[in-house]
């Protein structure tokens, strides 16, 4: 599942750079759906009944699931974007979030940067805490704490969205079991070598309370909040784990949890 990994993390990446005011989410899908083909795979999403576009591009107040098309993106949105490239039969899957600079709105722009940064802190958290896990919701129990300790300015907790969690990937891109996102009572699957997971939290501003839109696809927060996503697909195996859709298998991210991703032999 490397090559999927790894190519679902260039045109997400590429999907990234290309956020800017002026461009249409439409655009953006455009570029990653050129590197996914370029690099000899096909777009995951598109295997979804129903769904037609490479990626999922949420803005603002839209959670995930957002359909690109003509909507600008404007100074000052946070923008999450979801990618994924099957190659061969195997998938990968990742989320990152960007928030566009706006000089004349610094707070604003200071404190969705603040949501983004602690969403994706809870995700390494949660793929830390799964290299020592003996049992998979562990993770949930990571991600919650992180976010506990890393609250907004005014030192609120974010919103832990609920309803939509983690998952397994390989074959399809969306298998048993479920990765969750927060504490649970039962321990889950055992981790052991061969387990591949997507881990991706969602963190909004205030009320996790969401809404599907008319277009059912786009989840959206009730209260007009702000959301972030960040996702990464790991493999635990027979050494240790390593994050497929990283180009350095995690190192950067689990450095500071003293965590070291081992390569797949």
């Amino acid at each position: 599942m490397r090559e999927p990994g790894l190519l679902t993390a260039r045109a997400l990446q590429a999907a990234c750079a290309a956020v800017r005011p002026g461009v249409t989410t439409g655009e953006v899908d455009a570029i990653a759906e050129k590197v996914i083909l370029d690099g000899g795979g096909r777009p995951n999403f598109k295997l979804e009944p129903g769904y037609e576009h490479t990626l999922c591009v949420s803005v603002n107040d839209q959670v995930v699931h957002g359909i690109p098309g003509s909507r600008i993106i404007e100074p000052g949105d946070i923008v999450s974007i979801d990618c994924g490239a099957i190659v061969a039969g195997w998938n990968g899957d990742s989320a990152a979030t960007v928030v566009v600079p706006d000089p004349e709105r610094p707070e604003l722009v200071a404190a969705r940067e603040r949501l983004s940064e602690a969403t994706a802190g809870s995700m390494w958290a949660g793929i830390a805490r799964l290299a020592r896990a003996s049992n998979l919701n562990e993770v949930g129990d990571a991600v919650e704490t992180y976010i506990e300790t890393h609250p907004d300015a005014d030192g609120e907790a974010y919103g832990i969205i609920e309803d939509y969690v983690g998952h397994g990937i390989g074959r399809s891109m969306h298998e048993e079991p479920p990765v969750f996102n927060y504490r649970v009572r039962q321990a889950g699957p055992v981790v052991k070598p061969g387990l591949v997971v997507a881990i991706e939290p969602m963190m909004v501003e205030k009320s996790p309370e969401t809404h599907v839109e008319g277009d059912d696809w786009t989840v959206t927060t009730s209260d007009g909040g702000a959301a972030a996503h960040w996702e990464h697909s790991v493999a635990v195996h027979k050494d240790g784990i390593w994050v497929l859709t990283a180009d350095d298998g995690g190192a950067a991210g689990l450095a500071p949890f003293g965590v070291t991703p081992t390569p797949i032999a």
